[in-house]
């Protein structure tokens, strides 16, 4: 049986309120936590609205931008870092997403020295919280606007070399779910995984993801996650929807389609 969560990404215009009690109501009992939404909540009466909700976090988004492509110099997006793992140690987060930020003005070489000395610093901090570290391979051409990591070996070979418990992968399906050299291999991923993403895709996307409703697209996402589940993969699937396919419908109809996806394919 998986185990479903909702991104915030997905209903974004919603609050941090609305997301948690529609969520619930519609079945849920997972939602992955973006930091905007529940600081303009308040993280302590977040913390307590989703205990109360019996919402588990499956992962809190996102801490980085060390490269300083977002505007903040190094040592304040590791203040920020910082901040962040103490609120996925407070919420119980699965994961905490974090992205090194874009090359920017750097030479490849400097953006990774970057993006390393940030992971020296924070991943002591996060193994003594408890908090699991996770980075999200982007391979479309957006991605080289939050980070550094574009291909899934990358990804690996970094977890390797820092060699953490507290360190690990998110899998986003929209991103790899046709991908012919990861699925071939999934066997080799599972135990690098804190989080599956899961979102459907009709087309390549350009400058933006473009996320369709789970089934309207072409990955066949209920055969890779059945394959994850028998593989041993035991943690959430992240819902996450947005782009112009699923932006003009109402975020009810969002949440009622993707429910009876998962329905369908729980049996």
């Amino acid at each position: 049986m998986a185990k479903f969560s909702m991104n915030q990404m997905t209903t974004l215009r919603w609050s941090f309120e609305q997301d948690c009690f529609r969520y619930r109501e519609a079945g849920l009992t997972a939602i992955h936590v973006w930091r905007d939404k529940i600081h303009d909540y308040g993280e302590a009466k977040g913390a307590i609205l989703l205990e109360e909700l019996g919402l588990e976090v499956s992962a809190l988004s996102w801490a980085g931008g060390f490269t300083g492509s977002d505007g903040r110099n190094f040592k304040d997006a590791l203040e920020d870092a910082r901040h962040a793992v103490d609120l996925a140690h407070e919420l119980g987060a699965g994961c905490l997403i974090v992205y090194s930020g874009a090359r920017g003005g750097h030479i490849s070489k400097h953006a990774q020295r970057l993006f390393s000395g940030a992971l020296d610093e924070l991943i002591p901090y996060a193994e003594a919280h408890d908090v699991t570290l996770a980075i999200k391979p982007i391979r479309h051409k957006y991605g080289c606007d939050w980070t550094l990591i574009r291909r899934m070996t990358d990804a690996l070979q970094l977890i390797d070399l820092i060699d953490s418990p507290r360190f690990k992968l998110v899998l986003d399906l929209y991103e790899f779910g046709d991908q012919p050299d990861v699925l071939d291999n999934l066997h080799l991923l599972i135990p690098y995984l804190a989080l599956v993403q899961v979102g459907d895709r009709g087309c390549e996307p350009q400058e933006e993801p473009n996320r369709c409703l789970l089934g309207n697209g072409h990955l066949a996402l209920d055969a890779t996650i059945a394959k994850l589940i028998q593989l041993g993969y035991q943690g959430p699937f992240d819902i996450e929807l947005m782009g112009r396919d699923v932006q003009k419908l109402e975020y009810d109809e969002v949440l009622s389609h993707s429910m009876g996806y998962l329905q369908a394919m729980n049996g």
